[in-house]
């Protein structure tokens, strides 16, 4: 008997320590701060491709796929680069990306990004705008897309 109250004894000393011992929480992510991150990835992108000139920035991952319009899926970051190489022979638009939302992870290794985006000619005629929506993910402490698609919102031509 005295071993059976014993033993519920320290089985409800160890039950009140494992119930009171504090919670690991998860890290507390600043969405504004992921937003200016993600914004100045944007911004950096369309600094580059408005240069006309295409250099590793950073944005895509290696392992990258992005689904552009009316376009088979572009698997890896230099069919990305050569697509988007290709795009600017001859081309004078400028491109422009406004971060709307983003949606962290909980422990902020990715995000999922909603914005727009907007093109226009040499004379600043709208071109093309809609939506676009990325996930980032963060490696190596940067974060770097590694998913993309976009969505005109013109009537088709």
């Amino acid at each position: 008997m005295k071993k059976q109250i014993l033993k519920t004894g320290m089985l409800c000393i160890a039950s009140f320590f494992i119930a009171c011992s504090p919670k690991t929480e998860a890290p507390v992510i600043d969405k504004e701060q992921v937003k200016k991150e993600i914004q100045a990835k944007e911004d950096e992108f369309a600094a580059v491709y408005n240069a006309g000139e295409m250099k590793d920035i950073g944005y895509y991952a290696d392992d990258a796929t992005t689904f552009y319009q009316n376009a088979k899926p572009l698997v890896g970051k230099p069919a990305i680069v050569e697509f988007l190489k290709a795009d600017l022979i001859d081309n004078t638009n400028k491109i422009s990306f406004k971060t709307s939302e983003v949606f962290p992870s909980s422990d902020g290794l990715q995000v999922v990004e909603l914005g727009y985006f907007t093109v226009v000619d040499s004379a600043a005629v709208l071109i093309n705008s809609g939506n676009y929506m990325s996930l980032f993910e963060k490696r190596d402490g940067k974060y770097v897309c590694v998913r993309d698609m976009s969505a005109s919102d013109q009537p088709l031509q």
